[in-house]
């Protein structure tokens, strides 16, 4: 049974940064694309960001591009989002997801029916 597990979320202020991480028990997430989603109050899930297996590959849902950074760190087995100079639009729940696949390229990857495995989430909350 894949396992994804979210840390790192909190309580911040407008401008500040914060770094997410998911990990997997059981599994290699080198394996897998990867992919970070939020969900605010009141709204449906939305893309943030996504990762190909080896990490060449990156893309970015706009309002958070040039501020958020996905990466891999896969001698802990982990994919990190850094996010800086958040902003209280921000505030959601964030979710790591995961894509088994043998392709390396993100094809569609803010379609959320195409992962596997989701994390139960981390709340990033942004005072303005």
């Amino acid at each position: 049974q894949v396992q994804l597990i979210e840390s790192g979320g909190g309580l911040v202020q407008a401008g500040d940064a914060l770094r997410l991480s998911c990990a997997s028990s059981g599994v290699t997430l080198s394996l897998f694309n990867m992919a970070w989603f939020r969900q605010a109050p009141g709204k449906e899930r939305e893309f943030v960001a996504a990762i190909s297996r080896s990490g060449s590959g990156t893309e970015y849902e706009v309002s958070v591009k040039g501020r958020f950074t996905i990466s891999r760190e896969n001698d802990k087995n982990i994919v990190v989002l850094r996010m800086n100079n958040l902003k209280a639009e921000d505030t959601a729940v964030y979710y790591c997801a995961a894509d088994f696949t043998f392709s390396d390229s993100l094809n569609g990857p803010s379609d959320q029916g195409r992962y596997h495995y989701w994390g139960q989430g981390t709340q990033v909350t942004v005072s303005s």
